[in-house]
C-alpha cells in the first residue's frame, strides 16, 4: 500500500494515479489507472462537485472487474473532474478540453462518458487527443446513452436473476433510483419484458404510483428537462423515500453508496439490480444477503456500457454491441449466481473471485 494513498492499493493495482491541477483553467481532476493486464484501460470521466480520489479509485477497480468479467481485452480505469456538470456549455467544454490535454500522455487510458459527461464531451476529448469511446454517431461512435447500452444490460441481468429471486418479470413492480440515462433505459427495457415502473427518483425528488407510471409520458416529461416531482398524476415522495417503496425489483442507478447500513433495512423488494457503480456499501450488501434480497453486483449488471464502448473502439457496429451485451451479461449473471450458490457466498464475492482470477491469469503473461 502506498503511504501517499492510504487505503488505496493491493496486488492488482492501481497501476498509476495522476492528480491534475491547472490554475489557468481552474481544472482539478484525478485519473486512476487500476490494472492494464488485459489491455488498455477503459473507464468513464465523471464530473461532479464532490467527486473524490477514493471514489475514483473504487470506480477504477470496479472497471477492472467489469472488463475482466465481460471478457474484454481491456483493463480498468476511471477519472473525475471536480466541477458542476450543469455549468454553461462553454465552461464545461473548456474544462473537458483542458482535462483531455492533461492526459494526452496517458496512452494506456481510454476515456468514455460517465455521470456528468456525455458523447459531446467525448467528442471534445477525441478532438484534443484522438482517444475516446462513446462518441457521437456522426463521428463514427456508438452513443451509449442514446441507445441505452447500460440499461439493456440491467434488464438482461434482471431477466436471468428473476427466477433465483423467486419472481417473474411479467407484472413485476420496478423502482428506479436515478431516472437518468441508465435508469430511463433500464425502465424501458424492463417494460419491454413485461415489468411495470411504479416509482422513480431524480436529484430533485421521487414519484410513486402503485398501479404503474405511464412510461412514455414520463420519458417525454424528463426529455423536456422537468423534475419527476412535477409529473402530473403521481404521488410525490421525498427522494430518500424511494428506498422503502414496495416492489419486486429495485434498481439503483444514481451515485455510489446510496444503499447503506442506515437505510437498507427499509427495502421492500426481492431483487436489486445495480445499475450504478458501487451503489451499495459492504454492510448493505451483507444485510441484503442475510435478509434474502438477491443483489446483482454492478460490474456484472451494468457492464453493457463498457461492452458497447469496447466494440466501438475495435470498429464494431451497434448490432454487434447489442449482441455482445446480450451474450456476455446473460452468461456472467448465470455464472456469478452459480458460483454464489455453490460457494455459499454473496453474489458480489462470487463475481469478484471470478473476475479477479481472470485478471491474475492475464498478469502472468506480463514481464515482472
Amino acid at each position: 500500500m502506498n503511504p501517499f494513498l492510504p487505503g488505496i492499493g493491493d496486488e492488482l493495482g492501481p497501476d498509476k494515479v495522476v492528480l491534475i491541477r491547472e490554475a489557468r483553467t481552474g481544472l482539478e481532476a484525478a485519473v486512476v489507472i487500476d490494472n492494464v493486464a488485459c489491455g488498455p484501460a477503459i473507464g468513464g470521466v465523471r464530473m461532479a462537485t464532490d467527486v473524490t480520489l477514493e471514489e475514483v479509485a473504487r470506480l477504477a477497480r470496479a472497471m477492472t472487474m467489469k472488463n475482466a468479467a465481460a471478457g474484454l481485452p481491456h483493463g480498468g480505469g476511471k477519472s473525475g473532474i471536480i466541477a458542476d456538470p450543469a455549468a454553461p456549455a462553454a465552461d464545461k467544454e473548456r474544462l473537458v478540453r483542458a482535462f483531455a490535454r492533461a492526459i494526452r500522455s496517458l496512452i494506456e487510458y481510454i476515456p468514455g462518458p460517465d455521470m456528468g459527461t456525455d458523447e459531446r464531451c467525448m467528442a471534445w476529448v477525441q478532438d484534443e487527443i484522438d482517444r475516446a469511446v462513446g462518441l457521437p454517431r456522426v463521428l463514427g461512435g456508438i452513443p451509449l446513452d442514446e441507445i441505452g447500452a447500460t440499461g439493456l444490460g440491467v434488464a438482461i441481468a434482471a431477466e436471468v436473476a428473476a427466477p433465483e429471486a423467486g419472481i417473474t418479470l411479467a407484472g413485476a413492480r420496478v423502482a428506479v433510483e436515478g431516472f437518468g440515462a441508465v435508469g430511463q433505459h433500464a425502465a424501458r427495457f424492463l417494460a419491454a419484458r413485461g415489468a411495470r415502473l411504479v416509482a422513480a427518483s431524480d436529484s430533485r425528488g421521487a414519484i410513486h404510483d402503485p398501479a404503474g407510471l405511464p412510461l412514455d409520458a414520463l420519458l417525454a416529461h424528463k426529455r423536456g428537462g422537468k423534475a419527476l416531482a412535477d409529473f402530473p398524476g403521481a404521488r410525490a415522495l421525498g427522494r430518500d423515500a424511494l428506498v422503502g417503496v414496495p416492489c419486486e425489483i429495485w434498481v439503483p442507478a444514481a451515485r455510489p453508496d446510496t444503499l447503506t447500513a442506515d437505510n437498507v433495512g427499509r427495502l421492500q423488494t426481492k431483487l436489486v439490480i445495480q445499475g450504478a457503480n458501487i451503489p451499495a456499501t459492504e454492510a448493505a450488501e451483507r444485510w441484503m444477503h442475510a435478509h434474502h434480497i438477491l443483489s446483482i453486483p454492478d460490474f456484472i449488471a451494468n457492464a453493457g456500457g463498457v461492452i458497447c464502448a469496447a466494440i466501438e473502439y475495435h470498429g464494431g457496429t451497434q448490432a454487434q454491441a447489442f449482441a455482445a451485451i446480450e451474450e456476455r451479461i446473460r452468461a456472467n449473471t448465470h455464472e456469478a449466481l452459480e458460483r454464489a450458490r455453490a460457494d455459499r457466498v454473496l453474489p458480489r464475492e462470487a463475481a469478484t473471485r471470478m473476475a479477479a482470477a481472470r485478471v491474475r491469469e492475464a498478469m502472468r503473461y506480463h514481464r515482472p
